[in-house]
């Protein structure tokens, strides 16, 4: 599984949709959308199925292969 890190700087949240565009794992927020309603996506070691849930510091994201440690 790939691990990568997304630094939120002096921001207090990124929207789970806008992240997973940020990462580059998607093209469009449509796909986005998507993907995050089909329970493509799991935060915190759960399914989220919020496309626009607030990740903060902290949070990992698992998508498919793809395992990202927000800090």
């Amino acid at each position: 599984m790939e691990t990568s890190t997304f630094e939120l700087g002096d921001q207090e949240y990124i929207e789970l949709n806008k992240l997973l565009k940020a990462e580059n794992l998607v093209e469009t927020g449509g796909e986005a959308k998507f993907l995050i309603k089909s329970k493509e996506v799991v935060l915190n070691d759960e399914i989220e199925i919020q496309v626009r849930k607030k990740i903060r510091k902290g949070d990992t994201i698992r998508f498919f292969d793809t395992l990202i440690k927000v800090i």
